[in-house]
């Protein structure tokens, strides 16, 4: 095991640039020459009218699973289009081999309106452990990066989420109705309180990033998609932030989570929020 994680950080220390060239030269090839280009054609629905993947989602993945197996030999990728067309893909998470986490165009639906809140996410995790990730926002040309154990970091400076002042409100971003339950609704009801402000979530990759730099108080999510998480789920704990479900335990990204979860400036805004998610849930029980 210990040789294992060595050969994982000897990759990262010789290779992390080497995937942020991956990440930006797909953004380059396949999602800007698309954005605010796309024709009718290259953008489909899957599971409802908010759930669209286009022709970038598509080939940006295509670009990046040639191009991070090629990286690190042995790994494998699970990417959300790829899991869309084949779900037994998700398993690779819980296996032995290196795992990239892909979502090429988080944010799908800000990109098909013209808006520029969406992003590329990479995370690189093993036996369920998130160890390195990438946020890129290539419409506003922003990359956030961390790797465990050595912080996060936004186009090269050093990230700090802070806590929230004293007496103010909590910011929170809440998962999207159409992506919730009904015993997910009402446990996110707990948010609508004193000394709270939710509103509903953009990019979940960004409002990471948001949280992370201590812009957002914390993020309240109703569904597991690592693609989704990974990335942000680290940048946010390397900002010294924290991440807990509604029952007070971290979120695991190989599932069986108690939600909605969220993720937090702070392990004390952590508690806080998943208290009120808990204390929701009972009410409305």
């Amino acid at each position: 095991m210990i040789e294992e994680n060595e050969t994982i950080e000897e990759f990262l220390a010789q290779h992390a640039t080497d995937v942020e060239d991956a990440v930006r030269k797909a953004a380059a090839a396949e999602i800007m020459p698309r954005f605010r280009r796309l024709a009718d054609h290259e953008v489909d629905r899957k599971s409802g009218p908010h759930d669209l993947v286009t022709d970038a989602d598509r080939l940006a993945e295509r670009y990046l699973t040639e191009a991070l197996g090629a990286l690190l030999p042995g790994s494998v990728v699970v990417g959300e289009e790829a899991v869309h067309a084949n779900p037994s893909v998700y398993d690779a998470i819980r296996g032995d081999a290196p795992v990239w986490i892909v979502d090429p165009v988080d944010g799908t639906r800000q990109f098909v309106h013209g808006d520029t809140g969406f992003c590329t996410l990479v995370a690189l995790a093993r036996h369920g452990v998130v160890l390195a990730s990438w946020t890129y926002a290539p419409a506003l040309d922003r990359l956030a990066t961390a790797v465990r154990g050595r912080g996060a970091f936004l186009d090269g400076e050093r990230l700090h989420a802070g806590a929230p002042a004293p007496g103010s409100d909590l910011r929170v971003a809440t998962s999207h109705p159409d992506f919730t339950t009904d015993e997910q609704k009402r446990a996110l009801l707990g948010l609508w309180t004193d000394g709270v402000a939710p509103r509903p979530c953009g990019s979940a990759g960004l409002e990471y990033l948001a949280v992370a730099r201590g812009e957002l108080e914390a993020t309240a999510f109703g569904w597991e998609a690592a693609w989704d998480h990974a990335a942000g789920l680290l940048l946010v704990e390397e900002a010294g932030g924290a991440h807990l479900t509604r029952t007070g335990e971290p979120f695991r990204i190989t599932g069986g989570n108690a939600l909605p979860f969220t993720a937090a400036r702070d392990a004390g805004t952590a508690r806080r929020v998943a208290e009120l998610l808990s204390g929701g849930a009972r009410r409305a029980a």
